[in-house]
């Protein structure tokens, strides 16, 4: 589930947004430059919030009040970046296999073999990502994201810049992970008929 009450001064307006929602996959849609990357930022921990509260899965991350605030790499955060943010020197398997070496084994909830075939990657294990497809490179970060353990997954418009066919293969990928892993997801996008078919509750943000 997540909770988030936030609030943050940019230049000189200020981003602020309230909601709890316990559906697997919750949306966060709005106009572009509306301020939701800010807001996935502010709950991965990479930007602080100016005040507020932030809860995923019942675990408290952030509280202004009560001067809790914990590190990015304590919020255990599946993060899927628009830029996929793969390490261009390494190949996909080990690309994959960097943050499952990192997590700690309790919090692992997957393992390669079974991420690798969800997500259909193994032809692509020996590639380096510069010789990605759009699709395959946001495949593979997805996976990336899985291997390392999360509590949650913050999706950031992972279908940008992908043809209809790309679109189509993330979006059954998102559809089953949300179906096999107890994973709070936060799907951010702007496309009505997208959200629809993967959400179970959507929050606007609206124009500043």
């Amino acid at each position: 589930m997540f909770e988030v009450d936030v609030a943050k001064a940019v230049g000189s307006s200020e981003i602020a947004l309230a909601f709890a929602s316990d559906a697997r996959v919750t949306a966060l849609t709005g106009p572009s430059g509306v301020g939701k990357t800010t807001v996935l930022n502010m709950i991965a921990g990479s930007i602080r919030p100016g005040r507020g509260r932030i809860a995923v899965g019942g675990r408290l991350l952030f509280d202004s009040a009560r001067g809790v605030d914990l590190p990015p790499e304590e919020r255990r955060c599946g993060y899927v970046f628009q830029d996929d943010r793969l390490f261009p020197h390494l190949p996909v398997r080990r690309n994959l296999l960097y943050g499952h070496r990192l997590a700690p084994a309790e919090a692992r909830q997957t393992d390669p073999g079974e991420v690798i075939d969800l997500l259909g990657l193994q032809p692509l294990l020996a590639r380096r990502p510069r010789t990605l497809s759009g699709g395959e490179a946001r495949r593979v970060a997805i996976g990336r994201a899985l291997l390392s353990g999360p509590a949650f997954l913050l999706l950031d418009e992972p279908l940008t810049s992908l043809d209809p066919g790309r679109r189509e293969d993330i979006l059954s990928a998102v559809e089953r992970i949300r179906d096999r892993f107890a994973l709070p997801i936060l799907y951010v996008s702007h496309q009505e008929a997208e959200v629809e078919r993967i959400a179970g509750q959507v929050v606007t943000m609206p124009a500043r």
